[in-house]
């Protein structure tokens, strides 16, 4: 055929035609090839225990038309002589699509990895706070993918970013200067949502401060204290205290003391210890540790007593010792042991008087 030998733009129609035909079987077999991946590869993937199929499955889905259309576009211009800038201009359009291409499948991934975390921690944990965090930083990675991307293709196109990029460093700086008390707070939150000193719902002392957790968010932390005020503390001042985690208790350690007077016999000294192991014991949710004459005291003969309350739960631990207390005092009045309290004794001396 006479026409097929015809040149247009340095190449003959027969060339060309060529080359549409190659752009067109690749453009097919990639969209069949994802398809037919796709059709048979997810039911398995939904049935199997790990995650990669899922991802894999994810990522095939996420590939775009236009990825396709360039990639095919430019394997097909292969087969041609085409000027340098055509060439060039096509060779960076297909760069452009694939960079696209290429942060699409990284948000897709972030995303995966994302979901996938925040559903085991809704699931296991219901924190909430973890959550919000998670998401948050979500952001700021896909802010910084985009920005990686966009840099890429503006230095594919010819931009010098060298500049830009020293702007970009220079201004950087100066906001994390600027905003380096927020940037602070903002990574102490991630700091506490991996280190878990403390989630929701958890008793915590802050130096003079006490509450229950009621929120943490990516600058502050809220607390409702027994008075039935909200406490908002920033989280780096939180990471920078002393926190004591109630809720984190499994056991509570009590120590207490009573005193008996000096006039009390030794036969009912003796079995004090005795008695209050005994009416210690006697309740279902504690744990006798000892209980000695410790010391001779002002005015008193006084005993320490130390023993555990299983339930970590101060109402609990209240009702026990509330208990203890009762019967110890029920004890001692049946046994005619008197407690002591503060008192002096004073000897006059009179001393008669002669005329």
């Amino acid at each position: 055929m006479p026409f097929l030998k015809m040149t247009y733009y340095g190449n003959t129609l027969n060339a060309w035609l060529w080359a549409v035909i190659v752009a067109i079987v690749i453009f097919a077999t990639l969209k069949v090839l994802q398809k037919v991946i796709i059709k048979h590869l997810a039911p398995f993937a939904e049935k199997t225990e790990t995650f990669f199929d899922n991802l894999a499955i994810d990522l095939l889905k996420s590939t775009k038309f236009f990825f396709f259309l360039f990639l095919s576009l430019y394997a097909g211009s292969l087969t041609l002589s085409l000027p340098e800038r055509a060439s060039s201009l096509l060779r960076n359009a297909t760069l452009i699509a694939f960079f696209l291409q290429a942060a699409i499948w990284g948000n897709h991934c972030l995303s995966f990895f994302l979901n996938r975390y925040k559903s085991q921690k809704l699931a296991l944990e219901q924190d909430a706070a973890s959550v919000a965090t998670i998401t948050a930083f979500g952001f700021i990675g896909r802010l910084f993918l985009w920005t990686i991307v966009l840099l890429l293709i503006l230095d594919n196109l010819g931009v010098d970013i060298t500049s830009l990029i020293a702007g970009l460093g220079i201004g950087g700086i100066a906001l994390a200067l600027a905003a380096q008390n927020i940037l602070g707070d903002l990574f102490a939150s991630l700091s506490i949502m991996l280190d878990k000193p403390f989630v929701i719902g958890d008793f915590i002392i802050v130096d003079e401060y006490m509450g229950s957790i009621e929120q943490i968010g990516l600058k502050t932390t809220h607390l409702r204290s027994l008075s039935g005020e909200q406490l908002i503390i920033s989280n780096a001042d939180l990471l920078k205290s002393r926190i004591r985690n109630y809720k984190r208790m499994y056991e509570r350690r009590v120590v207490f003391s009573l005193g008996v007077i000096y006039q009390t016999p030794y036969d009912k000294l003796k079995t004090i210890p005795a008695m209050v192991r005994e009416i210690i014991e006697a309740q279902e949710q504690t744990r006798f540790d000892r209980a000695h004459f410790k010391e001779f005291g002002n005015s008193s003969l006084n005993f320490e007593i130390v023993y555990w309350v299983k339930n970590p739960d101060y109402n609990v631990y209240m009702d026990l010792h509330q208990a203890i207390n009762m019967e110890i005092f029920r004890r001692f009045e049946e046994e005619g042991i008197v407690f002591a309290y503060p008192t002096q004794t004073l000897y006059l001396n009179r001393e008669e008087s002669t005329e």
